[in-house]
């Protein structure tokens, strides 16, 4: 059809750090990438700064968008939330899985040609327009634009809800990263394929990455 506009470009679809496949762990070499962050702390379901972190990073992320395609000419799809998540055991992450302890990082991948320049406008123009509607976005004071550089690192993909992902996990860093000669570093990452206020938990598809360095 003539006149069509061409498709957004997917990182998801071209940048293999996004591609997992349920019941097969992958060691990949993850490229630095650049993305919107806040931190925060505390069970995810129950602490207000989660739901009020996720409120600030998706109006941003879509200023960026519409920014990008208006000055630059480039269109890309606002990508999935992302987390890096930490706890003082990590055996909260597999077995009792004690989320008031957990520590976290929500994030959004933005491609490199945003620049500071561009995230500090797009955080302005979100910020005018939430005090104009009278809406409150108090994560938008510390949301940041950060390079994430993870190196070698192994991911799988679990489809499920999250509670469910403890075997997952404990077969990711117990056997199969043992045995392939690696230790973890750094934070556990996951990339939320699915929207969870659509999908229901079973359902749910959800990139499991770790960051590893061969044993010395």
């Amino acid at each position: 059809m003539a006149n069509e506009s061409p498709k957004p470009l997917d990182p998801k679809k071209s940048v293999d750090a996004y591609q997992a496949k349920r019941g097969e762990i992958r060691v990949i070499e993850v490229p630095p990438m650049q993305y919107l962050m806040v931190d925060g702390a505390g069970d995810p379901n129950v602490v207000a700064a989660f739901s009020e972190a996720v409120s600030a990073l998706f109006p941003v992320a879509y200023t960026l968008k519409f920014a990008s395609r208006r000055e630059l000419g480039i269109d890309t799809v606002v990508m999935p939330l992302e987390g890096l998540w930490h706890a003082p055991d990590m055996a909260t992450f597999t077995s009792r899985r004690d989320k008031s302890t957990w520590l976290w990082t929500l994030m959004i991948m933005v491609p490199d040609h945003v620049t500071p320049e561009m995230f500090a406008d797009a955080v302005d123009a979100v910020q005018k327009k939430s005090e104009k509607k009278k809406e409150s976005l108090p994560a938008l004071a510390s949301l940041r634009l950060e390079t994430l550089d993870e190196g070698l690192c192994v991911q799988t993909l679990h489809v499920g809800a999250f509670d469910d992902e403890g075997p997952v996990l404990a077969d990711l860093h117990d056997r199969f990263i043992p045995e392939r000669g690696l230790q973890m570093r750094a934070r556990h990452h996951e990339i939320y394929l699915s929207d969870r206020r659509r999908v229901e938990p079973a359902k749910l598809r959800t990139i499991l990455r770790q960051p590893v360095a061969a044993v010395s």
